[in-house]
C-alpha cells in the first residue's frame, strides 16, 4: 500500500490514508506530502475521494463504512496497481508462492543501477536506494504480483515469472494447491497472445500450469539453467546456459540455493524483455537483498541478529539453509507463527522446517485479524517441535520475548527472527535491552 501511495504522489495525486502504527514507510510518504493518520476513524476520510484498500481492511472498518455510506468509489489495491501497469510501459511481473519480493526488487535494482530509469512497485525497500516504489520515464515497469487473495488475475504483464507454486493462503484457497493452480491458469489464459511466461521447471506446482508454451528455468532440464554453482561465505557464483549454450557467468552476494533460482529468473526475464544483459549483469553482485530478507539488523557483544519475513515452511527452510554458512556458530531461530489457519494447515511442515538451527524459540501467534482456532497455539506447537528439536516457548509481546531471550545469548550467537508480523522488532528490542543493561 505504501508503494502505491508513493507512486501516486510522484505522479501528482493528493494522497491521504491511515494505519495502525507509524513506520519508516509512513515517514517517507509524509515527506512527499501525504497526510497519514494513525488509527482508523471515519473523520480521516475526505468526502470527495477514491478509496483504496487492501484485503486486510474489512467492511466493518469505520472509514470503509463511511465510504460505502457516501457512495464513494472503493478500489482494491490490485485495481490501482493494474491501472498503473497499463500506463504505456513494458510490464515485467513476478509471481509465485515465494520469492516475489526478492525477484521484483532485484529486477528493479539492476535496471536502476544500469541507468535504465525503471518504474516499480515492490514489497520491500531496495538496498542502497531506500524505496519500495518509484515512477520514472524509462521503458520498464516492474511489480510484485500478489496471489494471496486471487487478485493476480487482474494483471497483464508483457513478461511474467512464476517463481514456484505451493499450498499457502489456505484461508482463501480452500482446496490448497489445486485452487492456486486454477487461479494461475486463469491468470495466464488472460494474458496477451505475445506475453512471455517463465516458470521454474524444478517446481512440481509450477510445471502443472497449462495454457501456452512456457520458457523454463532451473538447475537441470530447462531453457535457462544455472550450472557450476559455488557457494562461499560472502558470495555465490554460477554459470548461465541457454538451451545448452553458455550465456554468461554470474556472481551474487545473496546466500542459499533459492537465491540462485531468484537471480537466474531475473536474468532470464530481463533477457526475454530485450534488455542488454551486459548492462545489468555487474549489478547482480552488489544487490544485498530486500529489507526483511535475511537482513542483518544489529550486532552487539559478538551477537548478530537477522530479520526475515519467512512465514511459510518452505521459506523458513530456505532461509535457515543459508545459515549453514555460519560454520561453528550457535544459530537460534525465533519463530512467530503468522495466522492460526496457516499454522493449522501446515503444522507438520512447520515441524520439519527447523533442521538447520541449534535452537528454536517460538513466540505467540501473530493473528493478523484472525480469531484463534481451538487446539492451535504456540505452546502446543513447541511441545510437538521439542520431540525432535531444542525448542522453547516464550509468550508475550516481542519486547517481552527480547527481555527473556537476551540473558541466554552469548558471544558468537546468530539470532534469526522469522515471521511476517511484529517479530521484525526483535533486533530493535534486543539492542534496546542490551543498551539499558550496559548502562
Amino acid at each position: 500500500m505504501s508503494g502505491l501511495a508513493k507512486y501516486l504522489l510522484e505522479n501528482g495525486y493528493e494522497v491521504s490514508g491511515s494505519d495502525i502504527n507509524d513506520s519508516k514507510y509512513i515517514d517517507k510518504l509524509r515527506d512527499l506530502g501525504a497526510k497519514v493518520y494513525i488509527g482508523h476513524d471515519e473523520k480521516n476520510l475526505p468526502e470527495d475521494c477514491v478509496v483504496v484498500a487492501s484485503t486486510a481492511i474489512k467492511e466493518n472498518n469505520p472509514e470503509m463504512q463511511k465510504a460505502r455510506r457516501l457512495g464513494l468509489t472503493v478500489l482494491h489495491r490490485s485495481d490501482v496497481l493494474a491501472k498503473l501497469s497499463k500506463m504505456g510501459k513494458f510490464f515485467i511481473g513476478f509471481s509465485g508462492t515465494h520469492g516475489k519480493t526478492t525477484t521484483s526488487g532485484l529486477c528493479s535494482y539492476v535496471l536502476e543501477k544500469a541507468g535504465l530509469k525503471p518504474s516499480y512497485v515492490v514489497g520491500g525497500m531496495l538496498p542502497d536506494i531506500g524505496t519500495n516504489a518509484h515512477s520514472q520515464d524509462g521503458k520498464f515497469f516492474c511489480a510484485e504480483l500478489d496471489e494471496s487473495d486471487g487478485t493476480i488475475v487482474k494483471y497483464s504483464p508483457d513478461v511474467v515469472v512464476v517463481n514456484n507454486l505451493e499450498a499457502d493462503h489456505l484461508d482463501f484457497y480452500k482446496n490448497g494447491l489445486e485452487s492456486i493452480i486454477e487461479t494461475f491458469d486463469k491468470f495466464i489464459s488472460n494474458l496477451k497472445p505475445d506475453a512471455k511466461v517463465l516458470i521454474n521447471n524444478d517446481c512440481k506446482g509450477a510445471v502443472q500450469l497449462k495454457g501456452r508454451n512456457f520458457i523454463t528455468y532451473g538447475l537441470n532440464n530447462a531453457d535457462y539453467t544455472a550450472k557450476n554453482i559455488e557457494y562461499n561465505e560472502d558470495f555465490t557464483t554460477f554459470d548461465i546456459y541457454y538451451k545448452g549454450e553458455f550465456l554468461s557467468d554470474m556472481k551474487i552476494c545473496l546466500k542459499g540455493q533459492h537465491n540462485v533460482y531468484n537471480s537466474l529468473a531475473v536474468f532470464a526475464a530481463l533477457r526475454e524483455s530485450g534488455v542488454d544483459t551486459d548492462l545489468v549483469k555487474p549489478h547482480f553482485a552488489t544487490f544485498t537483498g530486500m529489507g526483511r530478507r535475511f537482513q542483518k539488523v544489529c550486532e552487539f557483544d559478538g551477537i548478530s541478529v537477522y530479520d526475515d519475513y519467512a512465514h511459510h515452511p518452505t521459506e523458513i527452510k530456505a532461509t535457515l539453509s543459508s545459515a549453514k554458512s555460519f560454520k561453528g556458530r550457535n544459530v537460534i531461530a525465533v519463530f512467530q507463527p503468522h495466522r492460526y489457519t496457516r499454522l493449522a494447515n501446515l503444522w507438520n511442515d512447520f515441524l520439519n522446517a527447523f533442521d538447520d538451527v541449534n535452537h528454536v524459540v517460538v513466540t505467540d501467534v501473530y493473528a493478523a485479524s484472525e480469531t484463534p482456532i481451538d487446539g492451535i497455539n504456540s505452546e502446543k506447537f513447541t511441545e510437538a517441535l521439542s520431540e525432535n528439536h531444542s525448542a522453547e516457548y516464550i509468550p508475550g509481546s516481542i519486547k517481552e520475548v527480547a527481555e527473556k531471550l537476551l540473558p541466554k545469548l552469548k558471544s558468537g550467537d546468530i539470532v534469526i527472527g522469522l515471521g511476517a508480523g511484529t517479530i521484525t522488532n526483535l533486533g530493535k528490542e534486543l539492542l534496546s535491552k542490551e543498551t539499558v543493561n550496559a548502562s
